[in-house]
């Protein structure tokens, strides 16, 4: 029993002590994740500083009998609240990546993260069951059986890591491999090619944005809208490819298990170019719908710069993902998809290869209380019941003041439909109450609160819903932030 009880502490130990240095060494990720499990703003960096050295001090305890109980408690304790939490997320139809492990291995919440927990959880209340005084064998002791046992643990828990890293290694050699093919495609003839009209492969929509309708002929010739697409109300992944893309063909023999997963939760939209000849030769045989364009005219709408590339746009035309390049990203889209529920009220998707920078989509707006220029004072209690887009402004920001005449156009001329706005600015009251403006100005020094909504930068904007929730992710920029509500200026 001694020795169980040395093998169930070793194992809490390990686990414990390698959450605890990955999440430390991923600050960024672990607040990422802190944020996705709806944990307020203003805690976030707190909380992703003294979470890991809880985990390490936990790992440091277990080790030892004189404190081993106490840890083992406090295990308990943090698995508990882990477990619930990612409970509470699954049955609001959202997968976060829990980030357990940081960068060493980290996966979405699903049911085989919670029987993880579940697992060492039954570890810790064994220990605890047992007492503070029987704690089981010392890990430095006179006796000699218990040291095999504790060198075998050691080097199984080391060549987990080792093979861990190594798996992450291959994963990012493949990306790497799969970028230089795609950039030899562009060049195949050797020579130098310009594309300085293609952007980079993971810019888009922010999330939450309204996709704009178009207009296109499938390969019967027959016309294709948005709207048309959307009428069975079902989530559309739209797939840029093309007949000649050697990565888009990579992903073929993939296609018809993603129809399966998907079938009856998401309808698959192939946005092709070329011959119709060579397209139904490459893609005809899927059941999605295949839409040919002349130009860029599909393309141009959500942004997609590269073939191959996946957006996943939701039931009601908004933005769900960012876009996803090459056909390893697109797999891991598919997969987390697959895994969780397109039709959630604040359902999104994110991929890794794109800065989501605040992106709080389905976290309450953050609690403030300010004054704009007429002395009025706004806080939470104006958002409530209404649509709001907070905006970010500058009065030195040239594509600030290239934007405002569209702007106080909209602002003049709102109806009760459209949102109300706010904006948070700074410089000189005077500039500002010559704007034009009739919604509140707040002047924010050091964007001190506007930084607590997700400031990035100027112009830029962030929407929240009726029940003052984030709906979209900070879009940057007088295009995006239009295609927030739905307008193109």
């Amino acid at each position: 029993m001694e020795l169980i009880l040395l093998i169930f502490r070793l194992l809490l130990a390990g686990v414990f002590g390698v959450a605890g240095l990955a999440k430390s060494l991923d600050r960024q990720g672990t607040e990422k994740a802190l944020r996705d499990f709806g944990v307020p703003g203003t805690l976030v960096p707190a909380l992703a500083f003294l979470l890991p050295l809880a985990e390490i001090g936990i790992a440091v305890a277990l080790l030892f009998i004189s404190t081993s109980w106490y840890a083992a408690i406090a295990s308990a304790a943090l698995l508990a609240l882990f477990t619930v939490a990612m409970l509470y997320q699954m049955a609001r139809g959202r997968n976060p990546d829990c980030h357990c492990f940081g960068q060493v291995t980290s996966t979405p919440v699903s049911n085989s993260t919670v029987f993880r927990n579940v697992v060492l959880l039954l570890f810790s209340s064994f220990l605890i069951s047992r007492g503070a005084a029987e704690q089981g064998t010392p890990l430095v002791s006179g006796r000699d059986d218990a040291f095999p046992v504790v060198i075998g643990l050691a080097l199984t828990a080391l060549l987990f890591t080792c093979f861990q890293t190594l798996v992450r290694i291959l994963r990012r050699q493949d990306d790497i491999v799969r970028r230089i093919e795609v950039m030899e495609l562009v060049a195949r003839d050797g020579g130098e090619v310009e594309r300085d009209e293609a952007g980079h492969p993971h810019e888009g929509l922010p999330i939450g944005a309204h996709v704009a309708d178009f207009e296109a002929k499938d390969l019967s010739g027959g016309k294709v809208t948005l709207d048309g697409l959307l009428a069975d109300k079902v989530p559309l992944l739209f797939l840029y490819v093309s007949p000649n893309c050697t990565p888009c063909a990579q992903l073929i023999p993939d296609i018809p298990d993603w129809e399966r997963r998907l079938a009856g939760k998401v309808r698959l939209v192939f946005i092709s170019s070329g011959e119709k000849k060579e397209n139904t030769a490459k893609f005809g045989e899927f059941a999605g719908t295949i839409i040919l364009q002349n130009g860029r005219e599909v393309s141009d709408v959500l942004k997609a710069k590269w073939t191959p590339t996946a957006v996943l746009v939701s039931a009601d035309g908004r933005v769900l993902s960012h876009p996803a390049a090459g056909d390893q990203a697109i797999r891991e889209l598919i997969q987390q998809i697959a895994s969780n529920d397109t039709n959630s009220q604040y359902a999104y998707f994110v991929n890794g290869t794109r800065d989501s920078h605040m992106l709080r989509v389905g976290e309450a707006a953050p609690n403030f209380a300010v004054k704009d220029i007429s002395g009025r004072v706004i806080n939470n209690d104006f958002l409530g019941g209404k649509r709001t887009l907070v905006a970010f402004w500058s009065m030195t920001c040239p594509h600030c003041e290239n934007m405002l005449p569209a702007l106080r156009e909209w602002d003049s001329n709102r109806t009760d439909a459209d949102p109300q706005l706010i904006v948070f600015s700074d410089g000189d009251k005077e500039a500002h109450e010559n704007l034009g403006l009739l919604s509140p100005i707040i002047i924010d020094p050091g964007h001190e609160t506007a930084g607590e909504f997700g400031m990035y930068g100027t112009p830029s904007a962030v929407l929240l819903d009726e029940d003052a929730r984030f709906v979209t992710e900070t879009a940057i920029g007088a295009p995006d932030i239009w295609a927030l509500l739905g307008r193109r200026k």
